[in-house]
C-alpha cells in the first residue's frame, strides 16, 4: 500500500516536471524569441517584410518619400503596395481600401481592374499565376478584411507567397498547391479570390 502511494507520487512528480520543461520550451521558442513589431523578418527583391505581431496591430499610416500611401504599418496591404511602388514602380489609382476592395467581383477573368490599374484574374483562371502577382484572399469570420500576398515562386504544381502580417505565429512564406483542371489554373484554397498583375 505504501509502495503504491510512493509510486503514484513519483509518477505525478515526473509528470509535473515534464509539464514545466515543456512550458519552458514553448515560452523560449514562441514568446522569448518573438521579433518586435517593426522588426524586419524577410524580404523579396530587396523589399523588406516587417513583423506586425497581432493581425490588428495598427501603428499609423506609412507613406513613400513622395507621399504615396502604402497603407497601415505593418498590415499585409502595406507590404504589397510598398512592393509594387518601390520594386515595380506602380502607383494604384485608388490608394485606400481594405483587401476585399482589391478584387472586383464584377470583372471577368483577365480584365483590367481600374481601381488598381492591374489585370485581374479569377481563381480558377485561364492564366497561370506568376512571380510578382498579388494574391487576394477573401474575408472570413476571423478576418473581415481579407488578406493579400506577393507570389514569390511558381512551379507546375505549387506557388510560394511572401506575406506580411500572417498573425503572431504565422510565417512570411507559404506554399499553395496549383493544379490545372479543364485547361484552367486553380489554386487549392477556397479563400483565394484571384490575383492581380502589372502588364
Amino acid at each position: 500500500m505504501k509502495i503504491n502511494r510512493i509510486l503514484r507520487a513519483a509518477v505525478i512528480a515526473v509528470m509535473c516536471l515534464a509539464v514545466v520543461v515543456m512550458l519552458k520550451c514553448i515560452t523560449k521558442k514562441y514568446i522569448l524569441n518573438q521579433p518586435k513589431v517593426g522588426d524586419k523578418i524577410d524580404s523579396f527583391n530587396n523589399i523588406p517584410v516587417y513583423y506586425n505581431g497581432s493581425t490588428d496591430t495598427n501603428l499609423g499610416r506609412n507613406r513613400s518619400a513622395e507621399g504615396y500611401n502604402y497603407g497601415l504599418k505593418y498590415q499585409c496591404v502595406e507590404f504589397v503596395k510598398r512592393y509594387y511602388y518601390d520594386h515595380l514602380n506602380h502607383k494604384m489609382p485608388n490608394t485606400f481600401g481594405h483587401v476585399k476592395d482589391f478584387y472586383n467581383p464584377n470583372l471577368k477573368d483577365n480584365e483590367r481592374n481600374s481601381d488598381r490599374n492591374l489585370l485581374q484574374f479569377s481563381n480558377p483562371s485561364n492564366t497561370k499565376p506568376k512571380i510578382n502577382d498579388i494574391l487576394i484572399f477573401d474575408a472570413n469570420s476571423f478576418n473581415p478584411y481579407g488578406h493579400v500576398a506577393i507570389v514569390s515562386n511558381v512551379t507546375n504544381d505549387e506557388i510560394e507567397i511572401i506575406q506580411q502580417n500572417p498573425g503572431r505565429f504565422g510565417s512570411s512564406r507559404e506554399t499553395i498547391s496549383l493544379m490545372q483542371v479543364n485547361n484552367k489554373w486553380e489554386l487549392d484554397k477556397a479563400s483565394i479570390l484571384g490575383w492581380l498583375r502589372k502588364n
